[in-house]
């Protein structure tokens, strides 16, 4: 009975600290991460090479069953550097290139779609021509076998 009573309170403490320390190692992940990117666009890296390296840090740290998205990690770094504006004053200009235009990629999205819904549409056509084209071939054929007999195809019958 003793050992049942000291599981129960182990699984109660684990049960109590556990997402403290999920949450505390994706707040220390998150604004470390919001570092390296500030700190490499500042020092003069492109856009690319700092997201790479402050993404790669944050999945890593992150741990756990799930890794972070790209736009949520993109959401940390910004949260992080809005919520500390003194340490990050910096930064604050490459947030921009973290959220790309939504609504070109939404257009972009669109104009893709159009695409392939004319092509679709071309290829129907086009299937629904050759069938047209053969049935007319084959009614065609027909009628000239009908008018022509052995008779008048004999060319020596003047």
């Amino acid at each position: 009975m003793h050992s049942f009573k000291q599981k129960k309170i182990i699984l109660f403490a684990f049960g109590v600290f556990t997402p403290f320390t999920f949450t505390t190692t994706k707040v220390n992940a998150s604004s470390f991460g919001a570092e390296i990117f500030c700190t490499m666009r500042d020092g003069g890296n492109d856009h690319e090479s700092s997201w790479d390296a402050a993404y790669a840090y944050i999945k890593k740290q992150k741990g756990g069953l799930f890794k972070v998205s790209p736009k949520n990690a993109a959401a940390q770094i910004t949260e992080n550097v809005i919520r500390e504006k003194d340490k990050f004053s910096y930064c604050v200009e490459y947030l921009d290139n973290l959220h790309p235009n939504r609504k070109l990629i939404r257009d972009l999205e669109k104009e893709e779609k159009r695409k392939e819904k004319e092509a679709k549409e071309r290829e129907e056509r086009k299937k629904r021509l050759e069938k047209e084209l053969k049935e007319t071939n084959e009614k065609i054929s027909g009628d000239i076998n009908d008018e022509f007999t052995e008779e008048t195809l004999d060319r020596y019958s003047y």
